[in-house]
């Protein structure tokens, strides 16, 4: 096991540059989770930890060692992809033990890591299968199991649940954490799905256009978002966010003092209030309600025609169409300014 450091690293295809200049300490033990959209750079990022890619500027370190001219297979790091890439016409043990084999283990200590990765991963039964005889779910446990033998110093996900159905996607993002707590390894995992990422993550890095927008706890990131970025990426569904023009007139001088100094305020779903008219912050026509069953999603546009969303647990009992007032608690408002989208300190009553 063993930390990884990475220090001003950027990354470029030609003239194009597509990782700029990353700073990240990852400590031993920590599991770390990649989130952002596509092409933002986080499997790149990944690539190069693992040695599938070079890096143009910075060094990587993993442990004490600095990894940059060293080769994939001499940096103990082991890779589980979004592919299972399995032998088809071999056995689970097969599978699992190859890499071993490869590198001319004795045949018991082989046997002792393939069965002892299959006691954690619960797939002792499937060690005599095929493949093809798997669910898509046990043959992402096989792919992990093949990296846990290894013991390697650095596990490496490159968004392993893509391929997997939603109800296969949740047990499997348990299994993962689990077997976290059960070997203390230091983890990084790469997804572009944020509830995957502050499920499983000690600390998040979020990632937009190949620059790191903040690094935190899910709990950080969440509560104290670092800009209008971070803080519509992470939540589900994603913050809300309003100009002064947004505001009722019921709502306070103050707030629409803050706001109009070219300022947005954002308030995340599950903290909007139905009220009454004269204590409302917002008022908006209903547009639509998603029935989720232990909540509801109440859609909503505003006079400036602003879509914002409001997590319920029950329904309005009113047509589409009918205007609503909202209210937010003033310590759930989050301020940012309006042209850099910067976090602004919070609002308070």
């Amino acid at each position: 096991m063993a930390g990884v450091t990475i220090e001003n690293v950027s990354k470029s295809y030609g003239q194009i540059q597509v990782i700029h200049g990353v700073d990240l300490e990852v400590h031993e033990g920590e599991f770390v989770v990649f989130v952002g959209p596509s092409g933002c750079g986080k499997s790149t990022l990944l690539r190069m930890i693992a040695g599938l890619e070079e890096i143009s500027v910075g060094t990587i370190h993993i442990g004490e060692v600095v990894v940059n001219d060293v080769a994939p297979s001499k940096r103990g790091v082991a890779m589980v992809f979004q592919t299972y890439a399995l032998y088809p016409h071999m056995t689970v043990y097969k599978n699992m033990a190859f890499g071993l084999k490869q590198a001319r283990m004795p045949k018991d200590e082989i046997d002792r890591r393939v069965r002892a990765a299959a006691e954690v991963l619960h797939i002792t039964e499937y060690l005599d299968r095929p493949p093809r005889a798997l669910s898509g779910g046990q043959r992402q446990r096989v792919a992990i199991g093949r990296a846990i033998v290894r013991e390697p110093k650095v596990f490496l996900f490159d968004e392993p649940l893509s391929n997997l159905d939603a109800a296969l996607r949740v047990q499997t993002r348990l299994e993962i954490a689990r077997l976290h707590e059960r070997l203390d390894a230091t983890m990084i995992y790469v997804t572009h799905d944020q509830v995957e990422a502050m499920t499983l993550a000690d600390r998040i890095v979020v990632l937009k256009d190949g620059q790191i927008e903040q690094v935190g706890t899910p709990v950080e990131l969440y509560e104290r978002p670092a800009n209008t970025f971070v803080a519509g990426f992470i939540g589900s569904p994603q913050m809300n966010f309003f100009s002064v023009s947004d505001l009722a007139d019921s709502a306070p001088s103050f707030l629409k003092d803050l706001v109009s100094a070219d300022r947005v305020i954002g308030i995340r779903p599950e903290h909007l209030r139905m009220c009454v008219a004269d204590e409302g912050m917002l008022n908006a026509k209903l547009e639509l309600v998603e029935n989720l069953g232990e909540y509801v999603l109440v859609h909503m546009v505003s006079g400036e025609g602003t879509e914002f969303v409001a997590k319920m647990e029950i329904a309005p009992d009113v047509a589409s169409g009918a205007e609503l007032f909202f209210s937010a608690p003033f310590d759930r408002i989050h301020n940012f300014d309006g042209t850099t989208g910067m976090r602004i300190p919070s609002v308070e009553s």
